[in-house]
C-alpha cells in the first residue's frame, strides 16, 4: 500500500502541479490516511467520463461548496492537463446561478488568482 502514497508524492513526474508542502507533510504523517484518499480518487476516477470532463466537474464541485484551496488547486491541475483556460471560467457563470453572485465573484477570482500564480 505505500506505493499508493508514494504516488502522490510524484505527482509531479506525470506533469501535475507539486502538491502543497503542508500536504505532502501530512500524508508522510498520516499514511493510512493518504491511502485511504487514494482509494477515493481512484474510485472517482471509475466511469465513462473522460479525465478532462471529471476535472471540470471537480472544479465546479469545489466552487459551489466554496472550497478556495480545492478551486485554486483543480484550476492548477487543470492548467497542467493543457485544459483551456475559457474552459475554466466558464464554470463560473454556469455555477453562479446556484452559488449567487457575490459567489461567483469570489470563484472567479480564485481561479484568477491561481492562473497567475503559474
Amino acid at each position: 500500500m505505500a506505493s499508493k502514497t508514494s504516488r502522490a508524492k510524484q505527482a509531479p513526474s506525470r506533469g501535475l502541479p507539486k502538491a502543497p508542502k503542508a500536504y505532502r507533510e501530512f500524508v508522510v504523517r498520516y499514511p493510512a490516511l493518504a491511502r485511504a484518499w487514494n482509494s477515493i480518487s481512484e474510485a472517482g476516477a471509475e466511469g465513462a467520463l473522460d479525465a478532462r470532463t471529471q476535472r471540470l466537474i471537480k472544479i465546479a464541485a469545489s466552487m459551489g461548496a466554496m472550497r478556495e484551496g480545492a478551486v485554486r488547486s483543480g484550476v492548477r491541475k487543470a492548467r497542467s492537463e493543457g485544459i483551456a483556460l475559457e474552459d475554466i471560467e466558464q464554470l463560473v457563470p454556469l455555477v453562479a446561478g446556484t452559488i449567487g453572485l457575490p459567489s461567483a465573484v469570489a470563484c472567479w477570482s480564485w481561479v484568477r488568482d491561481a492562473i497567475k500564480r503559474d
